[in-house]
């Protein structure tokens, strides 16, 4: 078994822990490079190229409307 900490010696490493921890994070944000609103996650598609959000939407609704048509083709045939 380890040696005891004096008495007079915990609460002085709780203190040094208490300020050390708020300020390992605050250097740690400090240091850090803020990621900006232009940066973008992944690899980066040129916007010539993405289609826009309209045309996700659009696509979408379409295959959405395809498959209730089946389904009600499918329930008619029942």
């Amino acid at each position: 078994r380890g040696a005891p900490i004096p008495k007079m010696l915990a609460p002085c490493l709780l203190r040094g822990a208490i300020l050390t921890v708020p300020l390992v994070f605050v250097i740690a944000l400090l240091v850090t490079e803020p990621v900006r609103a232009d940066q973008e996650a992944g690899t980066a598609i040129p916007a010539e190229s993405r289609p826009c959000v309209d045309c996700h939407a659009f696509e979408f609704m379409q295959r959405a409307l395809q498959d209730l048509k089946k389904t009600a083709y499918n329930l008619d045939t029942r």
